[in-house]
């Protein structure tokens, strides 16, 4: 059902960027409502004249909340943090937040609700992160008994925080961390060719680290589109993964592939990654906390018990189609040629 009016919170992240994308391209009217307006300023030429529009509103502010969902028919929850900063704590946020916008929403008449959290939220998981936003489904679900929760797993895409860290990291570094990998190398053996014997050998992050079950952007961004017009949608939980699961290594493998570079992966054990994190924490953009090695001590993966996006229609789009599309930056100069080179 296009011409409808959708609210948008964190509509200029990650996800909600792409969420805008396509309301907008099917005929909605779209408000962005985010802390900083003029940092969504980029998105209003992706619709008509007057159709996106921006709005500042704090998620833990009840009167900007309630002014910038008036008059929607649908409100979409794109709000997260991946580390906590001053006054933005994951409470705050996640839960708190959360449950203000799902209550303004119902109180401003809005019929549908769609609200991003996390695969893996759980309230007893060591992580906050994952705490907080399964506390947060539930404030939301509180206020909105009909709204429509997607737990994506982690996402890729052009301007995703993971493989666009790492493959910086590549540019410059000799090695690469496969995090929550043991130190110690596992003995095996390997066929000699042409003799019948085996050799010895030694295998250095054999195990890969903690599996993931990624997605990709656009299909989060469909599956949030198609769950705000679908009333079947209405109240269910989606697992939101891609069509394989993949190591720590593997990605790392596949980011390697994609940039055309070659680079040591090194284990890299969580104790270590742990020590690490505690002094990072005081560096500019808190590029890894000791919440998110957490995290990394479990797989990432879907339970399988939850519906996903085949249930809404999508087909998950492998990340292997998606890297090349955007990785191709972190490539040396010499492998950036548009034209093949002459035989």
């Amino acid at each position: 059902m296009a011409g409808r009016m959708v609210t948008v919170f964190g509509g200029n992240g990650f996800v909600g960027r792409h969420i805008v994308q396509r309301l907008a391209r099917s005929g909605d009217r779209v408000t962005i409502a985010c802390r900083d307006p003029e940092a969504a300023i980029f998105l209003k030429p992706l619709g008509d004249p007057g159709q996106i529009t921006i709005m500042k509103a704090n998620i833990t502010r009840p009167d900007e909340v309630a002014r910038a969902v008036t008059g929607a028919d649908a409100v979409v929850n794109c709000v997260g943090l991946l580390a906590p900063s001053g006054a933005n704590t994951f409470e705050r946020a996640h839960v708190d937040g959360a449950g203000l916008v799902a209550k303004a929403a119902k109180d401003a008449g809005a019929t549908a609700f769609v609200q991003i959290s996390a695969l893996g939220a759980d309230e007893t998981s060591k992580s906050q992160y994952a705490r907080t936003k399964a506390k947060g489904e539930q404030a939301v679900l509180n206020a909105f008994p009909d709204a429509t929760i997607l737990r994506p797993s982690l996402i890729i895409g052009p301007e995703d925080g993971f493989m666009n860290m790492f493959a910086k990291i590549a540019r410059w570094s000799p090695v690469l961390p496969v995090m929550g990998c043991s130190l110690l190398p596992r003995f095996a053996t390997v066929a000699v060719e042409g003799t019948k014997w085996r050799a010895p050998t030694f295998r250095f992050c054999d195990d890969g680290g903690p599996r993931f079950h990624p997605v990709f952007v656009g299909d989060v961004a469909d599956a949030a589109v198609r769950a705000l017009g679908d009333g079947e949608a209405r109240g269910k939980t989606y697992e939101l993964v891609g069509p394989r699961t993949y190591s720590f290594r593997h990605l790392m493998e596949l980011m390697l592939a994609a940039t055309g570079r070659k680079r040591m992966l090194v284990p890299y054990p969580l104790f270590l990654a742990n020590i690490a994190a505690f002094f990072l924490e005081w560096v500019p953009g808190k590029p890894l906390t000791r919440d998110q090695v957490c995290l990394l001590r479990g797989d990432n993966v879907a339970s399988g018990t939850l519906p996903g996006l085949a249930d809404l229609g999508i087909t998950a789009q492998g990340i292997e189609s998606v890297l090349p599309t955007y990785m191709w930056a972190y490539k040396p100069p010499a492998g950036r040629r548009v034209r093949p080179r002459e035989m």
